[in-house]
């Protein structure tokens, strides 16, 4: 396998949305980076606010829609998730005409690794 660290760094920003997207999906939980970025550019940061939605940039977008209609293809072992069903991932693709599935396979993974840890990190 990959080394996945090497990769996010290569993807950057995206790589970033991605995996605060998967992240949103698969724990519920709030993501709110204000702080940081207000640090970052020497301002003070804003009261904590509450995020019902959360944020993705226009070329992560086609990862998240079809990690979306791709979420209930999951293969389990012995009670774990361990990713999608790539089968069902390839019939997607075809079904929705997907011009670069090689692109779109490196987004999805990126997701698909980030929620099969958070699913497992749930699970101990």
């Amino acid at each position: 396998m990959p080394n996945r660290g090497v990769f996010y760094v290569a993807c950057g920003r995206k790589a970033g949305k991605l995996i605060g997207a998967a992240t949103y999906w698969a724990s519920g939980a709030e993501i709110d980076n204000t702080a940081e970025d207000a640090k970052v550019f020497g301002m003070e940061p804003p009261g904590k606010k509450s995020a019902k939605d959360f944020a993705v940039i226009p070329s992560a977008w086609p990862a998240v829609v079809m990690f979306l209609r791709a979420q209930t293809q999951w293969r389990i072992s012995t009670g774990s998730v361990i990713g999608l069903d790539y089968n069902a991932v390839r019939w997607l693709f075809d079904l929705y005409e997907v011009e670069d599935p090689p692109a779109l396979l490196d987004d999805l993974q990126i997701i698909e690794a980030t929620v099969v840890k958070i699913l497992s990190e749930r699970e101990k």
